[in-house]
Formats: structure tokens, sequence, C-alpha cells
């Protein structure tokens, strides 16, 4: 038996980057270097990773 599990929203995804990454506005691609790719520091990206995983796991 096999469990379903169901998967953080893309709106809760990009509120939690745009709470741990300021510049950031949306996840969609922008096809624009200077939209795409931000400079972001580790502690900020292991603080969403966790926060993600986070919400996953409530969802379960």
């Amino acid at each position: 038996m096999t469990t379903k599990t169901k998967a953080p929203s893309e709106a809760l995804l990009l509120e939690i980057a745009a709470k741990h990454f300021h510049s950031i506005e949306t996840l969609e691609t922008r096809n624009r270097d200077r939209l795409d790719f931000h400079d972001v520091a580790v502690w900020s990206i292991r603080a969403a990773l966790k926060e993600a995983f986070e919400a996953g796991r409530r969802a379960a």
C-alpha cells in the first residue's frame, strides 16, 4: 500500500522563496540572466530548504 503525499503549492514555494531571497519576485523562467540568476547566501538557501521540507512534511 502506498501513501499519496500532497506537494507544497506553487504559491507556498514562492512565499518561501520571497521570504528568504528578497530579490526574487517569481519562480517563473523569464529568460533574462539578471532576472533568473540571483546571488544568495548559503545560509539563506539552507533556511529556505528547511522551510520547504517542513511544509512538505506537514502536507503529508
